[in-house]
């Protein structure tokens, strides 16, 4: 039995444990307004807003793509979807501007685009005359896609809700509303949906029931249920493990619960490790951060995953717990092949070991994808290092999507290690590189691709080390950090696909 608030009015059901938001909002409940579009968390169509107990005012609506959350998760929450926004013929600010700007042409795409945006309008409702900057309107909606390409309208229609009539919903006006349904509390009453609330407990439910799945942020076990039709009886829901939602701060650095979100992680790595909060960016959609856990981006394995070649590259260790206790491994110990790791049985990742960066340490992390926004990594490449006056020191190079697990590269740290920024020295990584990998080769890029654009990402952050202003015809100064390694990548990804070059642009 799930019981929460749908757009201000409370629910009580009783569904199967594989089942999702979007199936229940469609098949159970009658609300056919949010839309099934790619059924993996890609496209947006589903998307609804969802308030959470522990989730502060103003920022409380956290976009989710609703085909790929379970919806048990729903327990002690508010859910909005697009039919809650309207005050009777009042339309809510993001829809009203979207009628205004013509921002809907099929329709199919609208449901979902909606609700991000109503996300970002409740956000920012306290700060409404601050213009809204392209990289928040960027951020909010990375998870849309419109397939008629109505992306300028969708655009105008976001810099214009503040000038709308502040129409909110009815529910939005109940003072008791908020109380009441944070009061219902998180631990789920379902029989075969199973929410542990501590360590002991989560050990206890995993002897009783092996098969279960562990779910935190679903964002890619779902798919099990979405794509693959694969159903289970049980489901042990990792999310309210107090152990595995903590930060917990030392000296030297970071234990990171499991079960924290990219969203919840992010502001620590803003502050300490600005490339690998720029990643999150990139890693998926503002949907899928609010729900994924960094957890479960490793426990999954994936040879393209995009956190643990940046994990790789600053030595993260992992804390995990089972039947015979707590052990700590190092990440580079964890991924044994494809798919596969070190866990024992009835062993969970607990928390994931971030040092603090040293004096003077730097990171570089760079991903190509065929898409900038809200894809899979073809290639990423994670570089770690400090640097005494020209020479590097404590070298660390990490992919992933080069082979069977996301790898360190000891032959290309070795050959900079001590050495200075040169050329020379870069041209023996390079070659270090090409010895020591047979990469990939599968339908996002071949091995000859992924083998040139991972030389092509040292060559790039030799430039960022020795940056040499040039001058070019018609004035002005550009830096060489941005040439000669974007060409490359790019030739390698054309002759990779096949396709014909471009045609040349006027100077």
């Amino acid at each position: 039995m799930i019981e929460f608030f749908l757009n201000g009015e409370r629910q009580c059901v009783d569904v199967p444990p594989d089942t999702s938001v979007l199936a229940l909002l469609r098949e159970t409940l009658g609300h056919c307004g949010t839309k099934e579009g790619c059924a993996s968390g890609d496209c947006g169509a589903c998307t609804v807003a969802i308030a959470e107990p522990d989730a502060p005012p103003p920022a409380m609506w956290r976009t989710a793509n609703a085909c790929i959350t379970p919806a048990h998760q729903l327990q002690g929450c508010h859910l909005v979807t697009v039919e809650g926004l309207a005050r009777g013929e009042a339309l809510h600010p993001a829809q009203a501007a979207m009628v205004e700007y013509h921002a809907s042409q099929c329709g199919f795409c609208t449901p979902g685009i909606v609700m991000s945006l109503f996300a970002l309008h409740e956000s920012r409702r306290q700060v409404s005359t601050i213009p809204l900057a392209p990289q928040a309107l960027e951020a909010a909606l990375g998870g849309n896609l419109c397939r008629c390409t109505g992306y300028r309208p969708i655009r105008d229609a976001a810099h214009a809700m503040a000038a709308q009539p502040d129409s909110r919903p009815t529910w939005a006006d109940d003072p008791e509303l908020e109380t009441a349904w944070r009061a219902l509390g998180r631990a789920s009453h379902a029989t075969h949906y199973h929410t542990p609330q501590h360590l002991a407990e989560l050990a206890r439910l995993r002897c009783e029931h092996p098969q279960a799945p562990l779910v935190a942020g679903a964002t890619d076990l779902w798919l099990g249920a979405t794509q693959r039709l694969e159903q289970w009886p049980e489901v042990i829901d990792l999310r309210q493990v107090a152990e595995l939602r903590r930060i917990a701060a030392e000296e030297t650095g970071w234990w990171i619960g499991a079960a924290v979100t990219y969203q919840e992680w992010e502001p620590l790595l803003r502050t300490h490790y600005p490339a690998f909060a720029h990643l999150l960016e990139r890693l998926g959609s503002a949907q899928i951060r609010h729900r994924a856990t960094v957890g479960g981006n490793i426990a999954n394995a994936s040879p393209i995953g995009d956190t643990p070649p940046v994990l790789l590259a600053l030595e993260a260790r992992l804390r995990l717990a089972g039947p015979e206790g707590e052990r700590e491994l190092p990440l580079s110990a964890f991924f044994l092949d494809y798919r596969k790791t070190a866990l024992r049985p009835g062993e969970c990742i607990v928390a994931i070991w971030l040092p603090r960066p040293e004096n003077g340490s730097q990171l570089r992390v760079w991903k190509l994808s065929k898409r900038r926004e809200d894809d899979i990594s073809t290639l990423l490449g994670a570089f770690h290092w400090r640097q005494t006056g020209e020479r590097l020191q404590d070298v660390r190079v990490a992919f992933g999507g080069m082979a069977a697990t996301p790898l360190r590269v000891p032959t290309v740290e070795a050959a900079l290690e001590g050495k200075p920024a040169t050329a020379e020295a870069f041209a023996d990584a390079k070659r270090a590189l090409r010895a020591a990998l047979t990469p990939l080769d599968d339908v996002r890029g071949s091995a000859d691709y992924r083998l040139t654009a991972a030389a092509n990402l040292l060559e790039r952050w030799a430039l960022t080390l020795r940056p040499e202003p040039r001058r070019y015809p018609g004035g002005g100064a550009r830096c060489v950090r941005s040439l000669n390694v974007c060409r490359p990548i790019t030739l390698a990804l054309r002759r990779a696909r096949r396709c014909p070059p471009p045609r040349p642009r006027c100077g």
